[in-house]
């Protein structure tokens, strides 16, 4: 079956996710790894960017998240059925896993724009009745029930992902490597171009995502060697992937001309940690007609009409009266308090000052970071004038992550009546695009240097919710001091202890919340709208994933 979306003969840019977040009802993502390839789906869509995009089906989703009365998370299966959502693709390809013969099909799903761009997007999936029962679970659960499994998926992502383009007739400019869960898709490629390490480069660009050793995918050899029989395989592998352990980073390294981290200050971590090799800077932006509430399209779509095709045009927000600009805003916080309160049992008011926090639980993000002092954390909040709104998931294995979302729980008990905190549960897309949107400034606290970039707050940029986080990642590239946002604890440069450091931190949290935000935010509206509008017009113009996506056209696909 040929493909619907245009020209067959054209070039397109194969980009490969192992997650991917292209509606809340297709629970193929986990986090801001997903979500990105969402957005950059769309961004290309409307930009007609020739890409196809390839990920897996993974019929259980990642999971649902319940809370019991203790505050413990329950993992609860998400299934849905792509035959409702999308249609088959036609084609069947086969790879060998553990030497069995696996087969796979592939879900087409159409990133349709009003600019009248289109990308493909195939969900892979070996839930096929000529399979082994073990084949056919391997695209059951988002990265797999244990490591196994969690390399039987790559092998289907990057050989079989490039099977199926071939199958389905697309000649590809490029392979792009949305992380390094793809990185086999590099072997498949050397097979096809008789080992021509070189000409295997110039087709490979790879995306690298996390300054934590431990977010790199690592396979023993001894498991590798059980899933690949072809002897040929393995020492390609050990030659490019390490001869120790396969690191997939290290694999897609080895095989790509063109490697970025996801913003400067990533880039420079990045580094460090892969020396030898040269990697670039292209920070990550979001999609802005996605992120955008409804209040505020309307506002863009009068002041600064053609805005959600040319984000560049937010920097002339100024033209839009504050008075409508703070009633927009006010129209995404009451959405959220009343969904919150409704939801959660909360007293929240449309009325308080409102920080906003949603993020993987897991404890490198630090989400009990506000709560360390609590006593100075009282002081700031001034008897009841500051509510926190709280989501996230702790992932299954995580046993720390759960424990935070537990200690969530307690606090909000233990601070009853003085602090009003809701918990919203399930985090998704559709519960992000209410916060990012309902909170009046956003939170991030995570550990310096481990946020790649972060995009959350970008989000909140473009509904004019200013950020109040830690300088890593993408902040420290947005952050103007009183202008965009704030600044928590030490600029990047500057060398602390840990504990001085922690100490910085938790300094600019209580004194920057009591004695700068709040004060701002009910003494002098007018100046707290002049930072909303800063966030739109200096933040969002730039932080958007038509920007992002144009770089990666000029620098990495050309």
């Amino acid at each position: 079956m040929p493909p619907p979306e245009g020209v067959i003969h054209e070039q397109r840019i194969a980009y490969f996710s192992m997650e991917c977040g292209i509606l809340s009802q297709i629970p193929t993502y986990a986090g801001g790894l997903g979500i990105l390839a969402g957005d950059i789906i769309r961004s290309s869509a409307d930009l007609r960017i020739p890409l196809v995009a390839v990920t897996l089906a993974s019929r259980h989703g990642y999971f649902r998240q319940e809370i019991d009365g203790e505050g413990r998370q329950h993992e609860l299966p998400f299934e849905w059925d792509p035959g409702k959502l999308m249609e088959d693709a036609g084609p069947r390809v086969t790879v060998r896993i553990a030497g069995r013969d696996v087969q796979i099909r592939a879900w087409r799903y159409v990133q349709q724009s009003p600019t009248g761009g289109k990308v493909p997007l195939y969900f892979l999936d070996t839930d096929l009745s000529g399979n082994a029962s073990v084949d056919r679970e391997i695209t059951d659960q988002l990265y797999g029930s244990d490591r196994r499994v969690r390399f039987a998926q790559e092998i289907v992502l990057g050989c079989g992902g490039v099977r199926m383009l071939e199958a389905l007739g697309y000649p590809i400019r490029k392979y792009h490597m949305n992380e390094g869960h793809s990185a086999l898709l590099g072997l498949e490629l050397l097979h096809r171009h008789g080992l021509d390490e070189g000409e295997v480069r110039e087709r490979c660009v790879f995306t690298t995502h996390t300054p934590i050793e431990a977010g790199h995918d690592r396979f023993g050899y001894a498991l590798v060697d059980d899933l690949i029989e072809d002897d040929a395989d393995r020492a390609l592998l050990r030659k490019y992937g390490g001869e120790d352990e396969l690191n997939m980073t290290v694999l897609a390294l080895n095989l790509s001309a063109y490697v970025n981290g996801v913003a400067k200050r990533h880039r420079d971590v990045s580094t460090r940690m892969f020396r030898g090799y040269t990697i670039y800077a292209i920070t990550n932006g979001v999609h802005s007609f996605t992120w955008t509430a409804p209040s505020f399209r309307r506002l863009f779509d009068r002041y600064l009409p053609g805005w959600a095709n040319e984000p560049e045009l937010l920097v002339r927000q100024q033209v839009i009266p504050n008075e409508y600009v703070w009633q927009a805003h006010q129209e995404s916080k009451r959405s959220l308090v009343e969904y919150a309160n409704r939801l959660t049992g909360s007293h929240l008011c449309d009325e308080t000052l409102t920080l906003g926090y949603a993020r993987r639980f897991t404890p490198y993000k630090r989400p009990t970071l506000l709560f360390s002092e609590l006593e100075r954390l009282r002081k700031a909040c001034g008897c009841g004038k500051v509510q926190i709104v709280i989501a996230g998931k702790a992932h299954p294995a995580d046993a720390l992550g759960k424990a935070l979302v537990a200690e969530v729980h307690r606090l909000r008990k233990e601070l009853a009546g003085e602090i009003e905190i809701a918990f919203i549960p399930d985090y998704d897309m559709d519960i992000a695009a209410r916060l990012v949107a309902g909170a009046d400034v956003w939170l991030n606290t995570p550990e310096r240097p481990m946020e790649a970039s972060g995009t959350s707050g970008m989000k909140a940029a473009h509904n004019g919710v200013p950020n109040f986080s830690v300088l890593d990642g993408w902040w420290i590239e947005g952050c103007i001091e009183d202008v965009t946002g704030w600044s928590i604890g030490p600029p990047p440069e500057e060398e602390v202890s840990p504990e001085d450091g922690l100490s910085w931190e938790l300094d600019d949290i209580y004194n920057k919340l009591g004695y700068v935000i709040r004060p701002l935010y009910y003494r002098r509206r007018d100046e707290w709208i002049e930072v909303m509008n800063n966030a739109i017009g200096t933040v969002a113009y730039y932080f958007n994933t038509h920007r992002m996506m144009r770089r990666y056209v000029t620098e990495a696909y050309l």
